[in-house]
């Protein structure tokens, strides 16, 4: 059976890996761990293609431990309580692919035996482990992005596998360009790619840019999702929107359909309508989410003129992002510095003890009274700061102003 080339090429020390200086050079975190021999559980993360399961691999050849693999995806509790529970050494190494599919259960088994230090451990995952991966595990693990690799890494790549192949070809400069273009920036790809140029050509001949389209086929989807990055993309969807920028809006909206991840999109439709439209247009949320459910159960390619009318409308909408700093300054206030007690009119506990502490505000006029529910050290602290570009929020500082002026508070 003959091994693909990609398979052949996997890097044995991290010397061979391209890239990655930055935890695998002479410097780098991992090559520190390994020259002091002291493994610490951490979580690689990055796009698909850079290398993140060799490094893991090389690493834990690095260690007199054994290695177990566990997949978060398809393996259960019961296989990580078979591999914790009936191996004998003290210490283990367990490599967790797609970490950010670990369940809660499976999370709850591992951690005590991460604490204890029976078990270190490596996780990998394409997405980004500050959102997909909850506090427990974060807690207890560091960070490490493994970067895309630019075009030299991956030119280097291919020169490395025409020298395996053993063809003496050459690749025109600009039909290398465009190799390094349709492997998404992975070299498992652009290595697969390279091995299916070798069955067309033979010593001597010469790669143009036509012929590898014609090997390569369309690769225009490819590389709308890795050459500018998913997310860079969803990002880029949402400038828009914020920008009231319709027709950038309605190309990005047009790259994005073509990948076809409506539950993506949907998630960052909603996202936009909440951060970006908020309070000056209201109104508009319950028609984005039953935009995006309708979208989602006619499917593509229908699904694009569905999202097509409300990606127009949330672009021309008027525009308020006074929710999401309110929310960001209350966030930020309480992580970093001392905002003082619950007050006692509002602490359910002492309010049993004595209720008339509490003024009910429905029994009052306009269902306001003058309490101040804030703790004590920051009961003239400010969160929201309504914008009066739209009649709605306006209208909002109208009522805003009314219940200050009874509590006393100056915004």
């Amino acid at each position: 059976m003959q091994q693909p080339l990609a398979y052949l090429m996997r890097p044995k020390t991290f010397d061979d890996v391209l890239g990655q200086e930055h935890l695998i050079g002479k410097d780098g975190i991992l090559s520190a761990m390994i020259k002091k021999q002291k493994p610490l559980s951490f979580i690689l993360y990055g796009p698909p293609g850079t290398g993140k399961t060799t490094i893991a691999n090389i690493f834990a050849e690095s260690f007199d431990m054994e290695t177990y693999f566990f997949n978060a995806s398809t393996d259960n509790k019961a296989r990580l309580m078979d591999i914790l529970n009936t191996t004998n050494f003290t210490n283990i190494l367990l490599i967790i692919d797609e970490i950010h599919r670990m369940k809660t259960d499976v999370q709850d088994y591992l951690l005590p035996f991460v604490e204890s230090g029976k078990a270190t451990f490596i996780g990998l995952t394409t997405l980004n482990p500050y959102h997909s991966i909850n506090w427990a595990i974060r807690s207890r693990c560091h960070l490490y992005e493994v970067k895309k690799l630019n075009d030299d890494d991956i030119k280097k790549a291919i020169q490395k596998g025409l020298h395996m192949l053993d063809i003496d070809i050459k690749i025109e400069p600009n039909a290398l360009d465009s190799l390094v273009r349709y492997s998404n920036h992975e070299i498992r790809s652009a290595l697969n790619l390279l091995e299916s140029v070798s069955l067309v050509l033979k010593d001597g001949d010469t790669l143009t840019n036509s012929l590898l389209l014609r090997i390569a086929g369309n690769p225009k989807y490819s590389l709308d999702k890795s050459d500018d990055n998913y997310y860079q993309l969803l990002s880029a969807l949402q400038k828009s929107i914020r920008g009231s920028d319709v027709d950038a809006s309605l190309h990005y909206l047009a790259r994005l359909l073509v990948l076809e991840d409506l539950n993506s999109l949907t998630r960052r439709l909603l996202v936009i309508t909440y951060e970006d439209i908020g309070l000056a247009n209201p109104n508009i949320a319950p028609k984005v989410l039953a935009a995006c459910e309708a979208a989602k159960m006619v499917g593509m390619p229908e699904a694009r003129i569905i999202f097509s009318n409300i990606v127009i409308e949330l672009a021309i909408s008027p525009k308020s992002n006074s929710a999401y700093l309110a929310i960001a300054a209350a966030l930020d206030d309480y992580s970093n510095n001392d905002t003082g007690e619950i007050p006692n009119h509002v602490d359910n506990n002492k309010i049993k003890l004595d209720p008339s502490i509490y003024h009910y505000p429905h029994d009052d006029n306009g269902s306001l009274n003058d309490q101040i529910y804030l703790p004590d050290k920051i009961k003239e602290k400010t969160y929201y700061l309504p914008k009066e570009e739209t009649k709605y929020e306006a209208a909002l500082k109208v009522r805003l102003d009314l219940i200050d002026k009874i509590k006393g508070k100056k915004r």
